[in-house]
């Protein structure tokens, strides 16, 4: 691999010189030691801030690019690596772990520096360069940042040669490379247009002339234009709060609207100085508005016009946070937090310890880390017996252990990193009473006063569960309590509540015939070793003929009264039935596998009092035990039926995944997002029905990513796509009671089922396409308007549960083989109206730092 030129073949840095300086060192490369499970070995590693990879040489994986990096860990962080390599204690302190994402999953890179010295370099230059990088992957803005470092990744990849001269050949290949297509008279008129001294090749200077003709713009051309002739033929404050209120639906006031177009306009010295559209073909490529003379100009203004937008600042206005698409995207907590619990959707993950498939994965702490630090509020423990401690695994398959204690001490670094509200912990527990004591020890030491936890006896009852703002930084655990089941089922079947005059020190219990999920999963696995079952069936039978049955009577469950003291506001309890009559205290929770979630569903009267329950207790669904390959199913109907704790696999980005994480971008990512009013307890408004259409106009995409390979690398040597988009509106099911429809009132939208579902997901799906547009995917343009119906019960709030998928297809898209170009999914209640940039982002939903797809958005009422 060829070693990274020295800074002086580099562009110019502009203005942001510091965020791309790198020592010398670094560029050159390093020798490291690099660390696997198979072995350790001597490598030169080289740090590129200009192609923003980390590069060295292997014959599995490419460059590290630094936009696919998840996170950094080093020093005392790295613990857990070294001592999972049993490795000296001193390599700690120079221990670099990259976690990036490869080909759809996560991978870690492990190096080790010779000297603290070189460690500490590599540590802080690579977090300056990621930092960068993240910041431009969570929305749009910062365009002189985002354009300095296209600049320089681009003139970097074209300058193969490093001698600083684009020739016409390097120029056409970088065109290539930018999936944009021309006929060899247009690229050559291009070339010689960004040469006018005819030198017969490209410095700095004209690659930055001919990319501002590469990025011309003209459908926001066409606007300005539009929007300018509707004003006297100028861009004014007045013409841009008509353009705000009456086009982008804003809700700003006047003086908010005064401070953005004080940011983007600039006011010309005199009348004659004022910027027209006429003449204007391009963008800069620094976006920043013109600046007004300073006094000791040669030439003094007769006349000081009135502030204007001109088509840059325009330009950089529509590209910006303050024109963002996601209206609630990195904003900070805005929801009332002061509910009770049960009022809320919370982020929640299922079998946190896997990391890929479900019968045969690995168990590790990193699922407990890349979902805590996604804000997920809600992990699961599947517990049992170790050699001296507890360990967790998922049971009855060949999954790897990890100990609890390793667990818990993840939990308790990065629970409130990201946010500060209440971690629950779901647990399944299998181990026995002496190991559940030890349980209860672990997590009282790691977690300390964080844990919540209160005595057995004389523990007042609630009439309500607490708020999120309560429970701020505190760790809840859920799990069964055996004693309550108890006191449940004798409710249920005696009509009274046995209620013992003694606690015992272990509580007992039948073994559970609840839809449990280790029972759901065991079902699954059961399946998958149908023949290796039916062998055992057939002993079994042979040993009855004998009189030498197996058979033995079911044995009694046991429980660590110190256990049942951590079950304060989330205790497990099994679903016996909905209503009053069945005596579930607030504090009472259960889980439902999806199957039985979705005969609920198609039950009108059960969907019903489900709704009602979930106002004031708490419900979590799972999914299904076959689904082995960690698939998940669509959580949005789960949560139209009022279901807070909604269980995704986090190892497998699908569509559930995606609208997991779009619904928790939600409200500075908190992980709790205040249910609609509607499902709080407004019964009235379950009665409300209307009919509405996405009216969606796909104007155009800007640099559409090329695919990459199983290294990360781009397929530059395929030909340029030929895109079209896809959207996709994703309704809850309003026909079943609680929601009053009538019979037909929803003809026009088709009911489809998740692909491998056996059942209706209870959920309809609309889908509608452009044309393809042949040839380009670095500037198509369509202006496509597409119109999808939909309904809505509950009123406007309930548009949280309305989602919408944007897809960037290629024209011979196969969805059983190809990936999608680009995603964007959004609840369709923070879509903005108007004209609006969407970013894309890549099946792992990691934001392209280049690519957006421009549109016009209304929603109207039908």
């Amino acid at each position: 691999m060829s070693a990274v030129p020295p800074p002086s073949q580099s562009p110019p840095l502009l203005n942001n010189e510091s965020l791309f300086a790198v020592p010398e060192e670094l560029l050159k490369g390093t020798m490291m030691t690099k660390v696997s499970e198979k072995k350790q070995k001597r490598v030169l590693f080289q740090l590129d801030p200009d192609a923003g990879c980390i590069l060295y040489k292997s014959r599995k994986r490419g460059p590290v690019a630094l936009e696919t990096i998840k996170e950094i860990r080093s020093g005392a962080a790295a613990q857990y690596y070294r001592e999972q390599f049993k490795l000296p204690e001193g390599t700690e302190r120079r221990w670099l772990a990259i976690i990036y994402i490869l080909d759809g999953a996560y991978k870690t890179l492990h190096m080790i520096a010779d000297t603290h010295e070189i460690f500490a370099m590599w540590d802080v230059a690579v977090r300056k360069l990621v930092a960068v990088r993240q910041g431009l992957m969570i929305g749009l803005g910062n365009v002189d940042v985002r354009e300095t470092i296209w600049a320089r990744q681009y003139w970097k990849g074209a300058d193969g040669n490093g001698d600083r001269k684009l020739s016409l050949g390097e120029v056409e290949r970088l065109c290539w490379r930018l999936n944009a297509r021309f006929s060899r008279p247009e690229l050559e008129k291009m070339f010689k247009d960004a040469d006018p001294a005819s030198k017969g090749y490209l410095d700095y200077t004209g690659f930055q002339s001919f990319v501002r003709t590469l990025k011309r713009r003209p459908e926001i051309e066409q606007i300005y234009r539009d929007l300018c002739d509707a004003n006297a033929g100028k861009f004014d404050f007045l013409a841009f709060e008509k353009f705000m209120k009456d086009t982008q639906h804003s809700r700003l006031t006047q003086d908010e609207l005064e401070v953005i177009f004080a940011k983007y306009s600039w006011t010309a010295p005199t009348a004659s100085a004022a910027t027209t559209t006429e003449g204007t073909s391009a963008l800069a490529l620094d976006a920043s508005p013109p600046q007004t003379p300073d006094a000791s100009s040669s030439t003094i203004p007769d006349a000081v016009q009135p502030p204007i937008l001109t088509l840059e600042g325009f330009s950089s206005f529509l590209l910006s946070p303050e024109n963002a698409a996601f209206s609630d995207k990195n904003q900070v907590v805005w929801q009332d937090m002061t509910r009770p619990a049960s009022e809320y959707f919370v982020s929640a993950s299922h079998n946190t310890y896997l990391v890929g498939h479900q019968l045969i994965g690995v168990s590790t702490v990193e699922g407990y880390i890349r979902a805590l630090l996604h804000s997920c509020r809600s992990v699961e423990l599947d517990i049992y017996d170790g050699d001296t401690e507890p360990v967790v695994f998922h049971g009855k398959t060949f999954t790897s252990k990890v100990s609890v204690r390793d667990i818990c001490s993840a939990i308790a670094k990065y629970a409130f990193v990201t946010s500060p509200y209440p971690v629950l912990i779901s647990a399944e527990i299998h181990c026995s009473v002496k190991q559940q004591d030890i349980l209860v020890k672990i997590m009282t030491e790691v977690f300390g006063e964080s844990l919540i936890r209160a005595p057995v006896e004389g523990r007042p009852r609630i009439s309500m569960l607490p708020s999120p703002e309560d429970l701020k930084g505190k760790i809840l655990l859920k799990a069964k309590n055996l004693y309550v089941v108890a006191q449940l089922e004798a409710l249920r079947t005696k009509g009274l509540t046995a209620s013992p005059t003694k606690q015992p020190d272990v509580l007992e219990a039948d073994t559970s015939d609840d839809d449990s999920e280790d029972e759901e999963e065991s079902n699954a696995i059961r399946i998958s070793g149908e023949i290796r079952h039916g062998m055992q069936e057939l002993k079994e039978k042979w040993r009855r003929v004998r009189g030498t049955s197996a058979s033995k009577p079911k044995e009694k469950v046991k429980m660590s009264f110190s256990l049942a003291s951590l079950l304060v506001y989330t205790v497990g309890v099994k679903c016996r039935g909905l209503g009053k009559e069945h005596g579930y205290a607030p504090e009472h929770i259960f889980s439902l596998s999806e199957n039985k979630m979705n005969k609920m569903l198609k039950t009108g009267s059960t969907m019903c009092d489900l709704v009602h329950h979930t106002k004031d207790h708490m419900v979590r669904i799972y999914p299904r035990g076959t689904r082995v390959s960690s698939s998940n199913y669509h959580p949005h109907r789960f949560w139209a039926a009022g279901a807070q704790v909604v269980a995704i696999n986090w190892q497998t980005f699908d569509l559930g995944y995606t609208m997991n994480q779009a619904m928790f971008q939600r409200n500075g990512r908190a992980g709790f997002v205040l249910k609609p009013e509607a499902l709080r307890g407004n019964d009235e408004l379950l009665s409300k029905y209307s009919k509405h259409v996405l009216e969606i106009t796909i104007i155009s995409a800007h640099q559409l990513p090329r695919l990459k390979d199983k290294r990360g690398q781009e397929v530059v040597e395929k030909s340029i796509v030929d895109p079209l988009v896809q959207v996709t509106l994703h309704i809850p099911d309003w026909t079943q009671p609680p929601f009053a429809l009538t019979t037909g009132s929803t003809a026009s939208l088709p009911t489809l089922s998740a692909p491998g579902d056996p059942v209706s997901p209870s959920s309809r799906i609309v889908t509608v396409r452009t044309r393809a547009v042949q040839n380009n995917g670095f500037n198509p343009i369509w202006r496509e308007t597409l119109r999808l119906p939909f309904d809505v019960v509950g009123g406007k709030e309930m548009l949280d549960l309305v989602f919408v998928q944007i897809s960037v297809l290629e024209d011979d898209y196969d969805e059983e083989d190809d990936e999608p170009i680009a995603v964007y999914c959004t609840p369709l209640s923070c879509l903005e109206r108007g004209y609006r940039h969407l970013p894309l982002h890549d099946s792992q939903l990691s934001q392209y730092l280049f690519s957006t797809l421009f549109s016009h958005v209304q929603i109207l009422d039908e």
